[in-house]
């Protein structure tokens, strides 16, 4: 798991979006509604899409594509635990909440890290496991 969460909020643009992602070295970013008291994602593919329609990523703002039906872990959950939210959601990233507070994303890569040959542990929790 990432334990450095990027946020952002529903009034950025996807190019601002995109940067701070870039800049970071993330696929995805929390977007915090503060009218809402809601949690969404915004990932990499959100803002593909976006540009492959078409749609300006200075104008495009961040709450428009903004998936907000998000699936969420909790710390203790295992990494196969994670594994089987995603496969069976068909997303790549998994916001992980402590007391409705964001503390990480375990995306894809983390867990293929993790299940690489000789580095794979048994059902530790997902909080045990951190992005280099």
């Amino acid at each position: 798991m990432s334990t450095l969460v990027l946020t952002i909020g529903p009034a950025h643009t996807l190019r601002q979006a995109a940067r701070l992602m870039s800049a970071r070295r993330v696929g995805a970013a929390v977007v915090l509604d503060p009218d809402t008291c809601g949690l969404g994602i915004l990932t990499e593919r959100d803002v593909l899409n976006s540009l492959g329609r078409g749609q300006n990523p200075d104008f495009e703002t961040a709450s428009a594509h903004t998936t907000t039906d998000v699936v969420f872990a909790g710390p203790a959950w295992t990494l196969e635990d994670a594994a089987d939210a995603m496969s069976h959601g068909g997303f790549r990233h998994l916001v992980v909440l402590d007391h409705d507070e964001p503390v990480g994303i375990v995306s894809v890569r983390d867990i293929i890290r993790c299940w690489a040959p000789g580095r794979r542990r048994a059902a530790a929790p997902v909080a045990e496991f951190t992005a280099p």
